[in-house]
């Protein structure tokens, strides 16, 4: 780095105080002149350090992009090694099933491994969707905590002991999937074991990347300040590259933006306290360097880029306050704009704050543009016309658009992305946007995930469907419209969502996926994804019952009313499919039920008709609470030996 970079302000300001005697006054100095002829006095110990430690930062500072590129294609390469390798051991699945029959075989590979499925349910062939009828449940009384710590299957008799390798790698596992409890006080939901070791990891990167070969001595205070404010914008493309909702992170590592939202947050604030390391290295630097000079406090922090650094700052801290989740909930409407025009406000600033960050300034914009004006308002945004029908418990609305659907080529739409008419997956989401509802909500999209079957090629018009509980703000305003409403224009702009879900249950023996309240908006397009669709009629008699995918789907809803969101009509036409279908009795009647137990007896119970274990794959989607009591029902069974993979599709941001 060339000295003279550094801006000629405190260029003026160091160079003046480092050469004055203790108790001299420079402060009639102009602020704004420079020495041509010369950085620093000749033989200037000090000044030579600190132009030395800067260097040496803005060196070392590279070396983080190419870090951060490296761990992308480590994952790129696991993400498609792993999709490799379940492709290979499905394919050598339905070999052996057809006995080797390259043509069935081929066929049934292309069509992402669908297999047949087959109802397990006890004795009666009864569709009744309590549980009494299935499993004689157990129901928790609501108060109490559900028992995820106690083995859910009976240990096997007989038989070899796993060896003590195998079993500490099964303890290691479940340590990993466990999700501990929320903090106390606080209550801050804490995530499972294994992200917080890798969220961890990532802030010990920004440490080792802010505190290394950095001195914080009083006089290498200004390396330090530095130091920060490097590390800071070296993170604002990834900042923003976090949270656009497309980006190419999706594509090579599976992915998609909700999934690195708590990386998101968690940057956000190791940047924000970057950024007060920053301001109170600056002061340190003028309190301990410049004061005694005879600068002032105010001629310091009226200097124009002290200005600049100043604005900035309380741009990203308001922010932060604004991103935490009690203000999000509390006021969803208001984070969405003022979380818009701080971003841009807080670029801008930084941009004229010091012009060696200009170039990540400038990745970091073109990221939140492309995202915002090329895709969100183009490419991927569709108006259509819907219906509203409002629900038995007058606080839900189910809206319903016909969405005329175009075809477009899978590579051009994965790479490229494209919008709702060519169609969604199980999972997506889309962002909605009602401007008949108030002014204020022209500007304003809200996520909602999309509960209706991902529509099949050869359709040329999908029913899109959108399960919308009453809260405060926009879906309140909405509910109240519905009542004197039948139809309503719309924009929609998606879809979104990774297909993680989709995969692990493709994946797997067993599927099991839990729902709780609109959580269900998860789990029917996703378990019509995982049977197939009219191809599993074409197997169905080919697969021999011990072959077939066994299916569990366990919807828990508060009020008996809420089955009123999908019908009964439409329950039984997955039960007719084979799937196992329960709903308990409403929580807001008996309690919280048992998952523990639900799952476990269930898996029992596909014990008895199968030869051998299979790899069990479950997806849970519905409140904080209940992802934790899943998640961690799956740490029980992958300590007793299961094979057990997790996902967790949270609704609400």
């Amino acid at each position: 780095m060339d000295p003279k970079a550094l801006p000629s302000e405190i260029q003026t300001l160091l160079r003046k105080a480092l050469q004055a005697p203790p108790g001299s006054s420079t402060a009639s100095a102009p602020l704004h002149s420079t020495d041509r002829d010369g950085f620093a006095p000749e033989g200037d110990k000090r000044f030579k350090q600190l132009i030395d430690g800067i260097r040496y930062s803005h060196k070392f500072i590279l070396s983080y992009q190419v870090v951060l590129i490296g761990l992308l294609l480590v994952f790129t390469a696991i993400h498609w090694g792993s999709r490799l390798q379940a492709w290979r051991r499905r394919r050598n699945t339905i070999k052996g099933r057809y006995g080797g029959d390259k043509t069935t075989v081929g066929k049934v590979v292309d069509g992402k491994g669908a297999v047949a499925i087959q109802s397990i349910s006890r004795g009666s062939s009864s569709s009744s969707s309590t549980l009494q009828e299935d499993f004689d449940p157990k129901y928790q009384d609501s108060e109490r905590r559900l028992d995820e710590q106690s083995l859910l299957l009976p240990k096997a008799s007989g038989g070899k002991a796993p060896s003590r390798g195998w079993t500490m790698t099964n303890k290691i596992s479940a340590w990993f999937v466990y999700q501990p409890r929320p903090i106390p006080i606080v209550n801050k939901t804490l995530p499972s074991n294994g992200t917080t070791l890798v969220v961890l990891a990532f802030i010990g990167l920004q440490m080792f990347y802010t505190f290394f070969k950095t001195s914080l001595s009083l006089s290498m205070l200004f390396v330090f300040a530095d130091r920060t404010s490097l590390v800071f914008v070296a993170n604002l493309p990834l900042l923003y590259l976090f949270a656009a909702k497309n980006q190419p992170i999706k594509f090579l590592t599976g992915y998609s933006y909700e999934s690195l939202n708590i990386f998101h947050r968690r940057l956000g604030e190791v940047m924000c306290v970057l950024a007060l390391l920053h301001s109170a290295g600056m002061l340190g630097v003028w309190y301990t360097v410049l004061q005694p000079a005879g600068i002032t406090l105010i001629k310091f922090l009226l200097i124009k880029m002290i200005l600049l650094g100043i604005g900035a700052f309380v741009a990203y801290e308001v922010l932060y306050f604004t991103s935490l989740g009690s203000f999000r909930q509390r006021w969803y409407e208001l984070f969405l704009g003022v979380h818009v025009v701080l971003q841009v406000a807080a670029l801008v600033l930084v941009w004229f704050h010091h012009r060696r960050s200009r170039l990540y300034v400038g990745v970091a914009l073109a990221i939140f543009l492309i995202d915002r004006l090329v895709y969100r308002m183009s490419v991927k945004l569709t108006t259509v016309r819907a219906s509203l029908e409002l629900q038995e418990d007058k606080r839900t609305v189910v809206l319903r658009a016909p969405v005329p659907t175009q075809e477009k080529h899978k590579w051009v739409k994965a790479v490229l992305g494209a919008g709702i008419t060519t169609g969604w997956k199980a999972t997506e989401h889309v962002f909605l946007t009602v401007p008949s509802l108030a002014r204020k909500h022209i500007i304003q999209a809200h996520p909602f995930t999309i509960a209706s079957k991902a529509p099949t090629a050869d359709e040329r018009e999908a029913n899109l469907e959108l399960i919308i509980r009453a809260q405060d703000g926009f879906s309140g305003d909405l509910v109240r419209y519905a009542k004197g409403h039948d139809t309503v224009a719309i924009r929609l702009d998606g879809p979104y969502g990774s297909q993680t879900a989709v995969e692990l249950l493709q994946d797997s023996e067993h599927a099991i996926i839990v729902a709780g309240g609109s959580g269900i908006a998860v789990a029917w397009p996703l378990v019509w994804s995982v049977i197939g669709g009219s191809a599993m009629q074409d197997l169905e008699h080919s697969i021999s019952p011990d072959n077939r995918k066994k299916i569990l789907v366990l919807w828990i809803v508060r009020e008996r009313s809420h089955i009123s969101w999908l019908g009964e009509e439409r329950l039984e036409e997955l039960r007719a499919r084979g799937v196992t279908l329960m709903t308990p009795a409403p929580t807001s009647d008996h309690g919280h039920p048992d998952i523990a137990n639900i799952i476990g007896e269930w898996l029992n119970d596909i014990d008895d008709q199968v030869s051998r274990r299979g790899k069990i794959g479950v997806v849970v989607s519905g409140p904080d609470g209940m992802n934790r009591a899943v998640r961690n029902v799956c740490s029980s069974l992958l300590q007793e030996g299961r094979d057990v993979s997790v996902e967790v599709e949270k609704f609400g941001w």
